[in-house]
């Protein structure tokens, strides 16, 4: 078990040739090319080339399984020390005037980079990378554990056993996804923790998915063990006068401040919650670490250049093996890993390796020998690890740790063990594994065959042993006795999110407008461009003079500058503002240029980080690669560490979100129910029927409002439920006014936006700046300002979105003085008084119509129709598309066709 005892053979060896030198000295530091030299032997590089091979292939044939039923039969002959023309006892220079056999030295690289621990660094691109993982991955193998870090471990595995035995007595037939066989790690959760905070860590978020998490929520991240027994009995999470569900045993989180033994300082470790979509957490994650990272100042967003990319805060990533070579969202997240705006200097990741998927074994789960090739795509290393072997797991922890402390990249440790049952504690696994479980069932498990061991040696007692099970179980039980006594608990809206409550039932209104000066100021300040940058001249003209000519105006506000506007003012007053997006910088449509590119060197000025010189609160443009899935969860974890940053996601279309579809069932519309995590994420998804095809035209709003809590039968003394705003805005005023109120109100909630295409510079759709004035809104719905007779008024014509403005062109130009076309603005929570206030203008009105240019079988027309009729005692007609498999055609001629349709379905309703 004892590193030391492993290699006792090569030790005494070792010290006979250079006892100072320590067991890295026998090894040449560099590669062949830098160790040759004009005098070099032939035999001396041969060798040279023998020890990079074994640094190169070791692993392949390393002792990783401790089943012994994978790598043993696998052949290297690259390690075959007859390929080199070597002779085994001949002698070698292996440093300065230190000479070994080459026997000797095949029976030490074996024992280095063969044995329960081995390493991939060879394909690491930077030479210095690779000089400093090979010195000191030799290095960190022999330093010694002392008896004090052997006992820990062996506490904290015995305690983590203890655990799943005791939840097997008292809860026989829950899914716990126990530790067993795994304990292991929890030598890497300590150890990594204990680095943490002896290098000024001071935030380490976490994610990992439900093998081994109840043991490390108890063993190590302070979760009362009451609270989880609560929830293995079936008893309410959270208390009574919280909104909240709460989430499967397997979900819980912590948020504690550890104050490890032998540590320097605290560290505060986050545990966020997961969804049971495995890995759909890892963006979420690397997202919260680099928000915390702003937060705190530290890194990309320092004041001050002594500060490096990944200081003060560390992402903790633990993947299962299956997993992490099954799920596109893992390579999305790798991807993102050294891209500007999303790096976090590195992540430290640990696999989980039980060697088997539900019931699908690694042979058949992957087409990789090991499961963590993927990360060689990224550049970062690999340290695999036997879980036997406690004190190795120990060791590859400090190495994966100081290799991301040296370079601020990702590094991974493979930790190979097994799973002692089922993919539940309810499954049979030997149905359709017997070989690999009869193995497992032969096997004592790894903390009583580790403790044995320390007892063998004189470390531990077999009463101390026992004595540590015992207190163990006398806690477990005395918590188990207050399961009925205990009350629930709600730990959210804590820290920087003190102050803040949850959304109250009632609607508000809040306003949200501006002092026109201030606009005036912050518009001119939004296309500043400095004497030294050399804007594009089309940009000068169309973009930054236009935008000065409106503001003097004040009028012809359109959608840009209107978002400029309500950036910038939460700039002012001091809230960040994130907008990610792949063309965002830009704009799909070439409407934003939030970012001016100089035209000689490609410098980047943003003009609204350059508001005043005192400036304290900045605008991140975050020009992202091509993925929806990770940079959506990416800004998710941006929007729930603070509620002082306003984080926005622009999907090129609003047809794309649904490669995010995960993110957004699992975590932004329902986190706050199952979690209390709000959000005040913004998602921005360019809809409308233009003929650009299926994949162009609709951001699918029936699928978000599928997914709100909105009931169709609700009385105001219900008050209003809604986990999510979704919102079709048709003016640019409303737009600035939706931006603002994410941050002016005291809660948080997601806001989904049905952004516009044609409407970003339709001239309907513009504004002036009294629509923006203090005093001003967002209204839920927006009357028809044409109308001047209301009581003669006699149909009405409701819509959402930009097809209000082809109808409203069609009923002016028939002239259709009875009509009146109403804009339903706000989708969820549901409008029902504004609607109702809107048609008591119209008391004569008999005939009503709900129009879309979406198909019947899309768009908002199922969720409104039964919401009219219980709310308003009003029944509907449809006009619109047809139902369609698809969400709208790419045929020209067709989609004209089908507008005229509509258009003519809806006039024939109201003119009968």
């Amino acid at each position: 078990m004892n590193r030391q005892a492993l290699i006792r053979g090569v030790l005494p060896l070792r010290r006979s040739y250079h006892a100072a030198k320590g067991v890295y000295g026998y090894l040449p530091v560099a590669e062949t090319p830098y160790v040759a030299a004009p005098t070099i032997s032939p035999e001396q590089a041969q060798y040279s080339h023998l020890v990079n091979a074994y640094r190169r292939y070791g692993f392949r044939k390393a002792k990783l399984d401790p089943l012994g039923l994978r790598f043993a039969q696998i052949r290297v002959p690259e390690l075959d020390v007859n390929m080199y023309g070597l002779n085994e006892k001949s002698t070698v220079m292996v440093r300065d005037d230190v000479e070994a056999t080459v026997s000797d030295m095949i029976e030490f690289l074996e024992t280095v980079y063969c044995g329960p621990i081995a390493a991939e660094f060879m394909h690491l691109e930077s030479w210095q990378e690779r000089k400093w993982f090979g010195e000191n991955f030799e290095r960190v193998q022999t330093q010694k554990v002392t008896n004090e870090e052997k006992l820990r471990i062996a506490e904290l595995m015995i305690k983590c056993q203890n655990f799943d035995n005791f939840l097997a007595l008292k809860f026989a037939t829950v899914k716990r996804y126990g530790g067993e066989g795994a304990e292991s790690m929890m030598a890497f959760f300590h150890e990594l923790l204990l680095l943490s905070a002896n290098a000024d860590i001071q935030q380490v978020v976490l994610c990992m998915a439900h093998r081994g998490r109840l043991n490390l929520l108890t063993g190590l991240l302070q979760f009362p063990t009451v609270q989880m027994f609560r929830k293995m009995r079936g008893k309410l999470e959270f208390p009574e006068d919280v909104q909240g569900s709460g989430d499967v045993l397997s979900h819980l989180t912590s948020s504690v401040d550890l104050e490890l033994p032998g540590a320097d300082r605290k560290v505060h470790v986050t545990m966020l919650p997961n969804p049971s979509h495995l890995e759909a957490v890892n963006p979420v994650a690397v997202g919260k670490s680099r928000a915390r990272a702003q937060s705190l100042g530290l890194g990309d967003y320092a004041r001050h250049q002594s500060s490096r990319q990944g200081d003060g805060v560390l992402c903790v990533q633990v993947h299962g093996d299956a997993a992490f070579t099954g799920q596109g969202v893992v390579w999305e997240t790798l991807a993102l890993s050294q891209t500007p705006q999303f790096r976090v200097g590195g992540s430290v990741h640990m696999i989980t390796n039980n060697q088997v998927g539900f019931t699908a074994e690694s042979h058949i789960g992957r087409s990789t020998l090991h499961c963590s090739d993927m990360a060689k795509a990224i550049d970062s290393p690999v340290i695999h690890v036997n879980g036997d072997y406690p004190e190795l797991v120990l060791q590859a922890t400090r190495m994966a740790f100081e290799y991301r402390q040296q370079f601020r990249k990702d590094v991974f440790v493979n930790l190979i063990c097994f799973r002692r049952w089922g993919h539940n504690e309810l499954d049979d696994p030997s149905f359709t594994q017997p070989v690999m479980y009869g193995k497992i069932g032969a096997r004592k498990s790894v903390p009583d065959t580790y403790a044995e061991w320390l007892v063998e040696e004189g470390v531990l007692t077999k009463e101390k042993r026992d004595e540590w099970v015992s207190e163990h179980t006398a806690q477990l039980t005395a918590d188990f006795k207050r399961i009925d006594s205990e009350p629930p608990r709600a730990l959210h809206l804590e820290q920087q999110w003190k102050g803040f409550e949850q959304a109250p039932k009632s609607v508000q209104v809040w306003d949200t407008g501006v002092d026109v000066p201030t606009l005036k100021f912050l518009g001119a300040r939004s296309v500043h461009v400095p004497n030294e940058l050399n804007v594009h001249p089309h940009l000068k003209k169309t973009h930054c003079d236009a935008r000065i000519k409106k503001l003097e105006d004040g009028s012809g506000l359109d959608w840009a500058t209107a978002e400029a506007l309500a950036l910038g003012s939460l700039l002012h007053q001091g809230y960040h503002v994130r907008i990610s997006g792949q063309d965002v910088g830009r704009g799909t449509f070439s409407h934003r240029h939030a970012m001016l590119v100089d035209q000689k060197d490609d410098h980047i000025h943003i003009p609204l980080n350059n508001i005043t010189d005192d400036q304290t609160a900045f605008l991140e443009v975050a020009n992202n690669l091509l993925s929806e899935e990770a940079i959506l969860g990416f800004e998710y974890g941006v929007s729930i560490e603070s509620p002082r940053r306003l984080c926005v996601w622009e999907a090129q279309f609003g047809d794309f979100f649904n490669g995010a579809q995960i993110i957004i069932d699992t975590f932004i519309m329902s986190g706050e129910s199952k979690w209390l995590t709000q959000s005040g994420l913004v998602m921005l998804l360019p809809h409308g029927f233009d003929g650009a095809g299926p994949e162009h035209s609709s951001c699918r709003i029936e699928r978000f409002l599928q997914a709100t809590d909105s009931r169709e039968s609700q009385s105001p003394a219900d008050g209003v439920d809604r986990n999510v705003q979704i919102v079709n805005p048709t003016t640019s005023a409303q737009y600035f006014h939706l931006l603002r109120r994410q941050m002016v109100v005291p809660y948080r909630k997601p806001l989904i936006v049905v952004a516009p295409k044609i409407l970003l510079r339709h001239p309907q759709a513009a504004s002036t700046l009294a629509q923006l004035a203090p005093g001003t809104h967002f209204q839920p719905v927006l009357d028809d300002p044409a109308v001047k007779a209301a009581a003669s008024v006699t149909k009405v014509i409701f819509v959402s979105g930009k097809h209000a403005f082809a109808l409203m062109k069609e009923r002016d130009e028939k002239k259709f003085t009875d009509v009146a076309v109403v804009r339903v603005e706000a989708l969820c929570p549901f409008p029902l008084e504004e609607l109702r206030n809107t048609l008591m203008r119209y008391p004569n009105a008999k005939t009503f119509v709900w129009s879309q240019e979406e198909p019947r079988n899309a768009g908002a027309w199922t969720f409104v129709r039964p919401r009219f009729a219980n709310g308003l005692g009003i029944t509907l007609n449809y006009a619109g598309r047809p139902e369609i498999a698809w969400s709208a055609t790419a045929i020209g001629q067709v989609h004209q066709a089908e507008h005229e349709a509509v258009i003519r379905d809806t006039f024939a309703l109201v003119s009968k």
